[in-house]
């Protein structure tokens, strides 16, 4: 049985097909925002609403449909909740054994300054995870840092969403570009150098947004050579690195910098009050009477994460592992029955659905080595690691649901056609398409949480619309990554690992609330700058 996507099924009008298309999306992010609805709750309601659409209204066989969402649960499941539960495990044992306590206290000598230490985890740190992990590691990680020194659980979510947006597009070792030079047929370091050309504007934008976001425009100016310092830095190495080298080290190269920099402007500067929450009393300065092997083994989990996570994400170590067992499963009804068409396709193509459960060179594989490791280093033993992973696991049970319930809606609604049905709805912008180029990536990431499978997605979909037009090709790709990162904050996934992370579960509606203004902000400005590209500056298009 094969069965071919059809975009505007409701009597050929785009329009009415792309009202039944958003709908599902409109209804989730209504739930999670205005009706206060658990995030698993409105995820499984926003599922069934894919499903009447996706059968009664496109005429997707209801097989398929099953398929696509079983296909989205396992991939919810593996790689990316895999993901989370080792990573809030390895912080469990970390706070169990009370070296997160040592963390936030180094990091409270470095500064006290709430400011400073927004800027270092949630944008510098945060960024290097991103490089070498993604898939919610840094936020996660982030969110949990600011936690264990002092941040409110709301704050600290925002904080680590918001942070979370200039290194995406070459997340995970490059994987957004690379899969989007594969998707389009565009040559791999044009896109990188396009990304390199639009990226580093915002990630100079981004530290100001973080502070003022979380202490005021006034309280902003008062650290902005901070922001300066540690937004600059990034931007020019992630600009260098993209243009002349490529787009795999690009993340982990600017957060190194941004970080250095930022210690080494600290050896010189000050701000000259140090801003504190407005219920916060002085820091008692116990970090700054810790020893530097006390402080070296509070980080040591840490450090064995950055260590084991880069290791792990190399396309050689993955090739190894996956080389020693990766089976591959195609899904029964799905794995090319699906047909895509055109103009999404030069010609009906079959599409691929085949599950890989790659459980060793899956990158949640490292944070469970390195909490293994951590473990017997901090002297807890087998059976107290045991109990720790017990425990991690029905903290985090309904947030796994939620994940897996979410990539099912993503997959459903992709192998059903409703996402390309959108994508024609903004393709239809004609000479505005620049300006909603970025924003169709920055619906693709909040649909399925991933700037990857946003740029797989719709990449095709750019480059087409772009010939159309009348603009550059690889500018209107990368604009789908671009503006993809913005969309990263307010994606159900990230929600859902900001909660778990800071011990919200239930109040995802609140933290979708608090970053939901500024990704669209941040989207439209990336729109307008865009457009700024293809009819003001071509020159900057390689």
């Amino acid at each position: 049985m094969t069965w071919t996507q059809n975009y505007t099924p409701l009597g050929g009008s785009l329009a009415a097909s792309t009202l039944v298309a958003v709908a599902p999306l409109v209804l989730l992010l209504g739930l999670l925002a205005f009706c206060k609805v658990r995030a698993h709750w409105a995820v499984l309601i926003s599922l069934v609403s894919v499903h009447l659409a996706a059968v009664f209204v496109y005429h997707m066989p209801a097989p398929m449909a099953l398929a696509a969402s079983a296909y989205g649960a396992l991939f919810g499941l593996m790689p990316i909740g895999w993901i989370i539960l080792h990573v809030v495990f390895l912080y469990d044992i970390t706070v169990k054994t009370g070296q997160f306590d040592i963390v936030r206290q180094s990091i409270a000598g470095l500064s006290a300054d709430r400011r400073i230490q927004a800027l270092l985890i949630a944008f510098s740190f945060g960024a290097f995870i991103e490089g070498a992990a993604g898939f919610g590691a840094p936020v996660a990680i982030s969110a949990a840092m600011l936690i264990g020194i002092g941040f409110r659980p709301l704050l600290a979510a925002m904080l680590a969403l918001i942070g979370n947006t200039a290194p995406v597009a070459f997340g995970s070792l490059g994987i957004p570009i690379v899969s989007l030079a594969q998707v389009t047929g565009l040559p791999l370091l044009e896109l990188s150098a396009m990304t390199g050309r639009q990226l580093p504007f915002f990630s100079l934008l981004i530290p100001f947004w973080l502070v003022a976001a979380m202490a005021g425009w006034r309280a902003m100016l008062e650290v902005w050579p901070a922001c300066l310092v540690g937004g600059l830095s990034f931007a020019i190495v992630q600009f260098l690195v993209s243009n002349h080298h490529g787009p795999w080290l690009v993340d982990t190269a600017s957060a190194l910098a941004s970080i250095g920099a930022l210690l080494l402007l600290l050896r010189f500067w000050r701000p000259r009050t140090t801003w504190r929450f407005p219920d916060e009393a002085a820091p008692a300065g116990v970090a700054a009477r810790s020893s530097a092997a006390v402080i070296f083994r509070a980080w040591m989990p840490w450090i064995i994460l950055t260590v084991v996570v880069f290791v792990w994400a190399l396309p050689a170590t993955k090739a190894a592992l996956n080389g020693l067992w990766s089976p591959k499963f195609p899904v029964p009804y799905l794995d090319g029955a699906v047909f895509k068409a055109p103009p999404l396709a030069p010609e009906p193509r079959a599409e691929s659905a085949v599950y890989v459960f790659n459980l060793l060179s899956a990158t949640g594989t490292a944070p469970l080595l390195t909490a293994l490791i951590a473990g017997w280093l901090l002297g807890l033993r087998p059976v107290e690691l045991v109990r720790i992973y017990g425990r991690t696991i029905w903290r985090v049970r309904l947030s796994l649901l939620t994940i897996s319930g979410m990539l099912a809606l993503a997959f459903t609604s992709r192998f059903a056609g409703l996402d390309s049905t959108l994508g024609l709805a903004f393709a239809s912008t004609g000479w505005f398409f620049p300006f909603f180029s970025p924003l169709l990536g920055w619906l693709g990431v909040a649909l399925t949480g991933s700037d990857t499978a946003s740029n797989v997605l719709f990449g095709n979909l750019q480059q087409v619309t772009a010939q159309q037009v009348g603009i550059s090709p690889v500018l209107a790709a990368a604009a789908n990554s671009t503006g993809g990162v913005m969309g990263k904050m307010i994606d159900a996934q990230s929600i859902v690992v900001a909660s778990v992370a800071t011990g919200q579960h239930g109040e995802e509606g609140r933290i979708l609330r608090s970053v939901f203004w500024h990704s669209l902000a941040l989207a439209a400005l990336v729109g307008i700058f865009v457009m700024i590209q293809a009819y003001v500056f071509p020159g900057m298009v390689p």
